[in-house]
């Protein structure tokens, strides 16, 4: 039977951390700042937006909900961020994906200052991950590499299997995997005989968003399996890209869902804008 990754609690762990690092940050007159954006009303968006606010409070992190109505130009929104970036109380400026069909995300990304990007969607952030040199890390990606470092699961020579190519987790998760001193394999929907890809893995990272796609025949005995999806199965139950029931008696370490994943991608964006907010104030 595999080790149950336990997300939440690991979660709690690092906002113990931030919270004491955001409390030592008060006291020398700093306090970080987040600008949460939210265009539209879309249901899922509004859920996210709630819940970083509330991380926020939680640690004592300056927040503010900016809610714009679903016709919003795009030349309303990046006014809003071209303020939000001359601001000096906002350390970090997250605007919710995605956005309504009138406003490009490219631009509304790339518009915001690099070093108030949180997400680290830039693309100067971006190149710096690429490149190893970064001082953000995107949510979720940083959010899997915790939970496999506070595991204590060992990386470098291993062979890494991350299926998902997308820019928010599959492509820079490689990189960081990389970093790590990995063998890293991408695989995505044109991959031939995915199953004999995935067996190589002996960590296997799954972001694809179907639900249970992951089954016990694809996985190698005492894998460590992570999976980055949120999906509901037939039953409108929630679950995620891998076959739980299935896989864990086949896994070495093996993250749940809900209750794996999830909980860290927060707490990566709180302990991005306190790194921000430590940047600003020319404390590295």
């Amino acid at each position: 039977m595999a080790v149950i990754i336990d997300g939440k609690a690991i979660s709690e762990q690092i906002r113990g951390e931030l919270a004491a690092g955001v409390a030592a940050m008060k006291q020398n007159g700093t306090t970080p700042g987040l600008a949460v954006v939210l265009v539209g009303e879309d249901p899922a968006s509004q859920v996210y937006v709630r819940n970083k606010i509330r991380a926020c409070e939680q640690l004592g992190i300056h927040s503010e909900d900016h809610r714009l109505p679903a016709d919003t130009t795009e030349g309303e929104l990046l006014a809003l961020v071209r303020e939000l970036n001359r601001r000096e109380d906002i350390h970090g400026i997250l605007v919710q994906l995605p956005l309504p069909r009138q406003i490009r995300e490219r631009a509304v990304i790339e518009a915001i200052a690099p070093e108030k990007d949180v997400d680290a969607f830039h693309a100067q952030n971006v190149g710096q991950i690429v490149q190893g040199q970064y001082d953000f890390l995107p949510c979720t990606p940083a959010g899997v590499l915790e939970l496999i470092r506070r595991s204590g699961i060992p990386v470098e020579g291993k062979d890494c299997v991350v299926v998902g190519r997308s820019n928010i987790v599959g492509k820079p998760m490689a990189m960081l995997m990389l970093h790590e001193n990995a063998t890293v394999t991408i695989c995505h929907s044109r991959t031939r005989d995915l199953s004999a890809v995935t067996r190589r893995a002996d960590i296997l990272i799954v972001a694809i968003g179907r639900a249970k796609f992951i089954t016990a025949d694809m996985v190698k005995e005492g894998a460590v399996v992570i999976d980055v999806g949120m999906d509901r199965d037939e039953n409108g139950k929630l679950c995620g890209d891998v076959d739980f029931a299935a896989v864990e008696p086949k896994a070495g370490y093996i993250t749940p869902v809900p209750g794996g994943v999830g909980p860290m991608t927060i707490t990566m964006l709180m302990k991005n804008t306190v790194t921000a907010a430590r940047l600003a104030g020319g404390r590295r």
